[in-house]
């Protein structure tokens, strides 16, 4: 009987979402004697190889990806929304367990995070490993830009939660993402894009892929930008990108890929919560100052004009052999990332400049041939990198003198071994290890004795103090960090639809340079070094360099996932206990001031998924997470929530085709309870729920002509927040939600 329609994405322009209801994707088995039918090429699996090998016994992908313990997804193209404003955050919406907040509505910096893992950084640049084809976006300390992240150009999407992500090399406690570019292959001929919509959003894409004998390529272009709901809301993304496969015998595939982006986008910045219940659709001038002192904390926008403008070059090749019952798989990458940021006064402008190195080498052995998974599978994962950091005074938007220059080195070696050791017909343990080393060095190159300061008078933010300047004080330091992460699973398949799991595993995540290494004493009027903008002289300190330990965690999960009728389901229960969790602290601009570690704290959580047809047309979906983050007997805060961590987390959607052709598609996101904003609970952002509708026409074969309509009843809300430790009633920390938006489109194949 056909399978029901899987949970996905919010609106499912083609047939059947595959989203992971799946135990890892590592697990894809393969034995001599037989060809495969089309595979996902540069995928992170272990046992993973490309359509064109030999391998053997070919088992049904739910087969594979239901074979193994643990949390995945996988989100296919066209299971992807054909929106005007394709974020990552509507590409990831209904993957039960991750949590992604807009900012700022474009491709700018949403807050992803999977089991809590980096969800108070902001912008969040720790805490899941990025890939492209296998290949980290990462860099090698760890961090990462999630502007990057294009679901326009991926051919699908793979999902790692928890410890799944330690078989590809991941040193984090939330998972991995795994964005797979198309191949002429997968995608041959001639494809156009094109949308438009509110808020000035204005998309183009097109591809050509080519496909001969033993060799195919594929060329791709896109290019989005939008003005934004709000004042000083604008962004833009451009990239480019080809990869090129071939076929070197019947057992050995190559395959390169190379793509460039360049993303702009404008920081709105935070508003209090009267500004926001108002409806406003500007940015925030600043504290007001008052004969009792300073009220409404938070940065002048208007003045400092922060914003990001960043690039990134990124190739990778990867070379793919079966001989017998092996497999090996090995892969080359390299980046090149170019990132200004403009922070408000108190940080400044950050430029870095830097360049990393990957290797990964894969290996599965797969002896019995009526076994969907490995018996053994492997990863060795390194990355090194090198970046140059400047740092820069802001002078109402313009860079000033420079305060800082460093060079920041970062290694991080991670290799994984694990078993799936049959127990009879039905059971399969599964012990692994993995074992990560990670550096983290920065050298001070800052020559001058003192490092200039700048401020603006509070009274009169437009006016200009006397620059100042402080002791030069050095902030080099040399960290290391390396631990074990075990575990150990348990499967049970009593028949081909059902698939029970459970696992206790442990997880090490070493902080990055982020984390490491941030500014200092600067207000909203003053820049670092400065915490009074009256005392140009006084010394203070510039940059925080926090001896942080890793963070740890030891985790039990249990899954089911399957299908019975018209159902299908995929549940997860985790319960982790973190030692050294990395929190960051920031100030009242929301800068970050570096980061701490919380002694003991605990992630309880669910992620489920459902699915039911309800009739051969008319199809509902649901992606529900619920998050009990928490401190754990701590000095101050107790056993309060941890701030950022939204309790209650729901995507539902139906999908009706009412005839050939025809899709129609409603959608709710909804966070039914308030979320903390401050580690003390202190301030709160409030529920809310925000209704989408889309229709789609299959005009012929291939002419496809889509519209929607975003926010359809003009919910204000915050879509997201800044977390900080201790807020103030009148603090500007609200990012507010895009207002109500139409947008259509059409897409054509040849």
């Amino acid at each position: 009987m056909p399978l029901p329609v899987p949970l996905s994405q919010p609106f499912l322009p083609h047939g059947v979402a595959r989203l992971a209801l799946t135990c890892s994707a590592l697990a894809l088995g393969f034995a001599p004697g037989l060809v495969t039918a089309p595979a996902q090429a540069q995928s992170a699996t272990p046992g993973f190889v490309e359509d064109v090998v030999v391998i053997g016994r070919r088992a049904s992908a739910a087969e594979r990806l239901n074979a193994t313990g643990g949390a995945t997804g996988l989100i296919e193209a066209d299971d992807l929304p054909q929106s005007a404003n394709l974020t990552i955050s509507r590409a990831l919406a209904f993957a039960p367990g991750v949590v992604v907040q807009d900012f700022f509505g474009g491709n700018d910096q949403p807050r992803i995070q999977i089991r809590g893992s980096g969800l108070q950084q902001n912008p969040v640049e720790r805490g899941v490993l990025m890939l492209r084809n296998g290949l980290p976006v990462n860099r090698a300390d760890g961090s990462y830009i999630v502007g990057f992240a294009n679901p326009a150009e991926a051919q699908s999407i793979e999902i790692f939660r928890g410890h799944a992500a330690n078989r590809l090399g991941a040193t984090v406690l939330g998972g991995a993402l795994n964005l797979i570019s198309p191949t002429g292959r997968s995608a041959p001929g001639l494809r156009l894009k094109a949308s438009a919509g509110d808020f000035g959003q204005i998309g183009t894409g097109a591809s050509a892929g080519y496909v001969h004998d033993t060799i195919d390529a594929l060329l791709r272009v896109d290019h989005t930008e939008r003005d934004g709901s709000r004042t000083y809301n604008g962004s833009s993304r451009s990239a480019v990108g080809a990869n090129f496969g071939v076929r070197l015998s019947d057992r050995v595939t190559v395959r390169a890929f190379a793509s460039y982006a360049d993303l702009g986008f404008d920081v709105a910045g935070p508003l209090t919560r009267a500004l926001l219940d108002s409806g406003s659709r500007s940015v925030f001038t600043g504290p007001t100052v008052t004969p009792t002192g300073a009220v409404n904390p938070g940065p002048n926008v208007v003045r400092d004009q922060p914003r990001r403008e960043a690039t990134q070059f990124h190739a990778g090749v990867r070379a793919t052999g079966v001989m017998d019952a092996h497999l090996i798989d090995v892969a080359l990458g390299y980046a090149q990332t170019d990132d200004m940021f403009r922070f408000p006064i108190s940080a400044g402008v950050r430029d870095t400049r830097g360049d990393d190195a990957t290797v990964v080498g894969r290996y599965a052995y797969a002896p019995d041939p009526a076994r969907a998974i490995p018996l053994f599978e492997g990863t060795l994962q390194w990355v090194t990198g090198t970046a140059d950091r400047d740092y820069y005074l802001n002078l109402s938007g313009l860079r000033g003198a420079q305060f800082g220059r460093n060079r920041l080195k970062a290694d991080t070696l991670s290799m994984n071994g694990g078993f799936n050791l049959p127990l009879g017909r039905t059971l399969t343990l599964s012990p692994s290890a993995a074992w990560s080393r990670a550096t983290r060095d920065n050298q001070d190159r800052y020559a001058p004795s003192t490092r200039p300061t700048a401020a603006y008078s509070p009274a009169n933010p437009g006016l200009a103090l006397p620059f100042g300047a402080v002791p030069t004080v050095g902030s080099s330091y040399e960290r290391t960090y390396e631990g074990w992460s075990p575990a150990l699973g348990l499967t049970w398949r009593p028949d081909h639809r059902q698939t029970v799991f459970v696992s206790a595993n442990q997880t090490f995540e070493p902080p990055t340079h982020d984390d490491l290494f941030a500014t200092v004493n600067g207000t909203p009027n003053s820049s670092p070094g400065r915490p009074n903008p009256a005392a140009p002289n006084q010394a203070a300190a510039v940059f925080a360099t926090p001896a942080l330990k890793p963070q740890r965690a030891t985790t039990v999960e249990m899954g089911w996932r399957g299908r019975a009728g018209a159902w299908t389901w995929d549940a997860v229960a985790y319960h982790a206990w973190v030692r050294n969790e990395l929190l960051s602290l920031r100030d009242e601009t929301g800068v970050s001031l570096g980061a701490v570690n919380a002694p003991h704290t605990r992630h309880l959580g669910l992620e489920l998924g459902l699915s039911l047809r309800m009739t051969p047309d008319l199809t509902g979906r649901l992606a529900y997470t619920w998050q009990d983050f928490r401190f754990h007997d701590d000095p101050l805060r107790g056993d309060n929530h941890l701030a950022g961590t939204p309790p209650h987390w729901v995507q539902a959607g139906l999908d009706w085709r009412p005839g050939p052709g025809w899709l129609l598609q409603g959608g709710v996101r909804w966070v039914p309870e308030k979320t903390p904003i401050d580690n003390l609970n202190t301030l709160y952002s409030d529920p809310y729920a925000v209704f989408d509708l889309r229709a789609e026409r299959e005009i012929r074969d291939g002419l496809v002509v889509f519209a929607e309509g975003l926010n359809l009843f003009d919910e204000t809300y915050a879509a997201s927040t800044l977390v900080v430790d201790q807020a103030r009633a009148d603090q500007a920390v609200f990012l507010p939600g895009d207002g109500r938006a139409f947008g259509a489109g059409v897409s054509l194949k040849f």
